[in-house]
């Protein structure tokens, strides 16, 4: 469905706060193409520049589906975000396997890693201008930093800052990120604080800290979200809002009888957004970037998670592409 013209462009209305990103894979493109052309200046792969994606066996590089994002990125003339290079998840067994099915040695995988983000970070050097290096390694619960992961059983901390440096010398001139979700919650605020704080300290080359911005209308808290960005700033790092969603349900919300919003989650989404994008603007000197994780409600990874079968409503634009109250509030607001 084309954008009618008479709508204003989201990321022209936003231009001098930060860029308007969407999350992407080749079949939303396909459907939603002339929605994300119009609405975004920027695009993030879904899942199709993820290391089980781009290089399922050692031998083996599938890049036909990231290439075609970035293509259409090209194209369009839109900036681009590179979405993953190290994480627990979506990362193929024989990364981390010897020859006998064991964990392999330290200096192996530090080796198959070096390989892997120099290939794929030269290859899109002249689409990709930032990367999320490291995601999600921070524990969500109790006193440790890190979470536990096969990353961690072979090489302890060390293969965060080798990413770092590693994805560095592949691109001197691309910004590296650290990204991670539930990063407005004050114990892990700290604790990405504490890893991020650690890193620069030792001149590890990261640039800055990518708020996920997986939220709901009743969480976190607009106190907490200001006090985690006043935090990451103080660290003299850019900030990127990364994956923003607002989930019409809190996280343990597993009613499964709705097939469509209530009046009353649309009007609690419509005051959300125009909190969160108002609190965004206060903060547009360290915030270059705005990414939802998602163009439009007709496909999001909210659908069916946490829970099976049931639909979800989070972004700014309904199932026909057309926008929603709360996108008009945003606009209205800026």
């Amino acid at each position: 469905m084309e954008p009618s013209r008479g709508i204003p462009k989201l990321h022209e209305v936003l231009q001098g706060c930060f860029d308007i990103g969407a999350a992407v894979n080749p079949r939303t493109i396909a459907r939603s193409g002339e929605l994300i052309a119009y609405h975004y200046n920027s695009l993030t792969a879904e899942n199709e520049m993820k290391f089980a994606s781009l290089h399922p066996s050692e031998e083996e590089y599938t890049f036909e589906e990231a290439d075609r994002i970035a293509d259409f990125a090209r194209s369009k003339g839109m900036r681009m975000r590179g979405h993953t290079l190290v994480w627990h998840n979506q990362t193929p067994d024989w990364l981390f396997q010897d020859r006998n099915g064991g964990l392999v040695g330290r200096g192996e995988l530090f080796a198959r890693m070096k390989s892997h983000i120099d290939t794929v970070v030269k290859r899109y050097k002249n689409s990709v201008y930032c990367w999320d290096v490291v995601n999600e390694v921070i524990a969500d619960e109790g006193d440790e930093l890190l979470r536990q992961s096969k990353w961690t059983a072979i090489a302890g901390e060390d293969f965060i800052s080798k990413a770092f440096e590693y994805a560095h010398e592949a691109d001197p001139n691309a910004l590296l990120f650290y990204n991670d979700y539930n990063e407005s919650h004050p114990i892990k605020r700290e604790k990405i604080y504490a890893l991020v704080k650690s890193l620069r300290e030792r001149d590890v080359p990261i640039h800055g800290v990518g708020l996920q911005a997986h939220w709901n209308l009743y969480d976190p808290g607009l106190d907490d979200i200001r006090s985690a960005i006043e935090r990451y700033a103080s660290l003299g790092l850019k900030l990127h809002v990364t994956e923003l969603d607002v989930s019409m349900f809190e996280f343990g919300d597993r009613r499964t009888d709705l097939t469509e919003p209530t009046e009353r989650m649309i009007e609690l989404q419509i005051e959300r957004y125009a909190q969160i994008f108002k609190l965004f603007r206060e903060y547009k000197d360290v915030i270059d970037a705005v990414t939802f994780w998602g163009a439009a409600d007709d496909y999001t990874w909210l659908d069916d998670f946490p829970v099976r079968g049931r639909k979800n409503w989070p972004l700014l634009f309904d199932e026909k592409h057309r926008p929603k109250p709360s996108f008009w509030k945003v606009v209205e607001g800026a």
